[in-house]
């Protein structure tokens, strides 16, 4: 029973490292640059930034928890394309969640609700995590870098919505005779704010690395 414990109590640790680690560390958009496509695309505003990023968390985190529990079975050779009808599979099943529940969500998202069954993300993760490790951790890893990639999506949709119509979640919050900056949402608004905003995530770590 002590030993059963010990190794519940370790890999709780490890799972919350695993959590921090995707949510702030190896942030999927300002650290690890991966996702771009939604990530330029839909940051129109704060809606469309957490919609996306709900709907990638979910099958992040349920892709991890089926990959982990089946890794043993699957042969190497045929591991990607496993990999890839599990994901898909997850996709479909949000997609018609978005259809049924959320149809303006659909309708602003479009074909990238059905292309998360190709966003690099989920893969990596499903190779490079879920497939070595147990289905404690690989949920903590898909919820961190899940809500890692949400949180960005909001930040980069809530500086566009708020500089672009001067709304945040639908709401006027800017003075009563601000001009919008139409181009904070269009494509090149999606660049400049990224672009932006990664200067200064670079700017932060450099500061604390000289720091240490």
């Amino acid at each position: 029973m002590k030993k059963i414990i010990n190794y519940l109590i370790k890999n709780f640790k490890l799972s919350i490292g695993d959590f921090l680690t995707g949510l702030i560390k190896e942030n999927q958009i300002f650290v690890a640059v991966l996702g771009m496509c939604p990530t330029l695309a839909v940051t129109t505003s704060v809606a469309n930034g957490l919609g996306m990023g709900i709907a990638v968390t979910f099958v992040l985190t349920c892709s991890n928890i089926i990959i982990s529990i089946l890794k043993a079975g699957i042969p190497d050779n045929i591991r990607i394309p496993c990999f890839i009808v599990i994901i898909a599979s997850f996709t479909t099943v949000v997609e018609l969640l978005i259809k049924g529940f959320v149809p303006q969500l659909d309708s602003s998202l479009g074909i990238f609700i059905p292309l998360i069954a190709v966003n690099c993300i989920i893969f990596a993760r499903a190779e490079a995590f879920a497939s070595k490790n147990n289905v404690l951790r690989s949920i903590f890893d898909g919820l961190g870098m899940g809500l890692g990639f949400t949180g960005a999506l909001v930040i980069v949709g809530g500086i566009r919505e708020v500089l672009g119509e001067g709304q945040f979640w639908g709401r006027d919050v800017m003075w009563p005779t601000y001009e919008p900056m139409i181009i904070a949402i269009l494509a090149p608004g999606a660049f400049i704010t990224l672009g932006l905003l990664l200067a200064v995530m670079n700017m932060i770590r450099a500061k604390r690395e000289r720091g240490n």
